[in-house]
């Protein structure tokens, strides 16, 4: 077989490899979102869950996701921005270097079980947090910081070292460089890292399970003060997120129109991921010509 026979027969292949996961992807969400959306309506989304009888909503769980998510990535994101820059800008190769670069691979490898019985015991017991939504979002950015740490390594080290020249001969200093310079070339990449963080929060059941709780107990939207036991902005408040309870729904649930509340969560939370990520994607695009002045 001569070598354009080669190539043409591998970029086959790769394309039939391509073809059979968009296929699997586009069947797996088809298949949610056709049982799922005919019982989405605006009642189902702004009404309480019920315990026993038909009828019940997913309002609180799907804000108690988003919000969840909000204090996570506040917590996680500085953190793993910083740790991203020190890795990619100003560690040296050396074996101290090693050993961080192997803990975040250890703790990326981390089960979500293991990393929702460790924040149990120290969040829920031992620190008196009990479930809360701050001890669940706490407890995600144990096992989002290592993905988050190592896409924004990655994306700062894949801007040409001709930018950082630049940055260099004209005088500015290396912080002004990495910030004016580095960090917007580098943003579609930490985007995607984001993108992919939050998908990771809006699906995770295990750990928040452990950490944030099973309950979601009546809450005023009209109560701003975060202090307050009945205020929905309370971090301190027990949260079944949508993940959550979709797998409670499957598991435990004695309502009538179980599985139609369990198709149509399913349904809310990948519509919800994929508006977040097209939204996410569409503004870091309108950030990324602004920061650079590109077109």
């Amino acid at each position: 077989m001569n070598a354009k026979k080669s190539d043409k027969l591998a970029t086959g292949m790769i394309y039939g490899l391509v073809g059979i996961v968009v296929s699997i992807l586009v069947a797996l969400l088809g298949y949610i979102l056709y049982n799922g959306v005919p019982d989405i309506n605006w009642h189902f989304l702004t009404s309480e869950a019920q315990s026993f009888s038909a009828g019940g909503g997913v309002r609180d769980q799907l804000f108690n996701s988003l919000y969840l998510l909000v204090l996570a990535l506040i917590i996680s994101f500085p953190i793993a921005l910083g740790a991203g820059i020190y890795l990619s800008e100003y560690a040296k190769d050396n074996w101290v270097t090693d050993i961080i670069r192997t803990s975040i691979e250890v703790l990326s490898s981390l089960p979500s079980v293991v990393v929702g019985l460790f924040g149990y015991l120290l969040l829920v017991i031992q620190l008196n947090m009990g479930f809360s939504i701050l001890a669940g979002a706490i407890a995600l950015t144990f096992f989002n910081l290592p993905l988050l740490t190592r896409n924004i390594e990655e994306s700062l080290r894949s801007v040409p070292d001709l930018q950082r020249e630049a940055g260099t001969s004209l005088g500015l200093s290396g912080w002004k460089t990495i910030t004016k310079i580095i960090l917007p070339m580098a943003l579609p990449g930490i985007l995607t890292g984001l993108i992919l963080c939050s998908g990771r929060i809006f699906g995770e059941a295990a750990a928040l399970i452990y950490t944030a709780g099973q309950s979601a107990p009546s809450v005023d939207y009209g109560n701003w003060n975060l202090f307050t036991e009945t205020s929905f902005l309370n971090p301190m408040r027990p949260a079944e997120t949508l993940a959550v309870h979709i797998w409670k729904v499957n598991t435990e649930s004695v309502t009538p129109d179980s599985s139609a509340i369990s198709s149509a969560s399913s349904a809310v939370l990948i519509i919800v991921i994929l508006i977040f990520n097209l939204g996410a994607r569409y503004l870091g695009n309108k950030l990324f010509k602004k920061m650079t002045a590109s077109k």
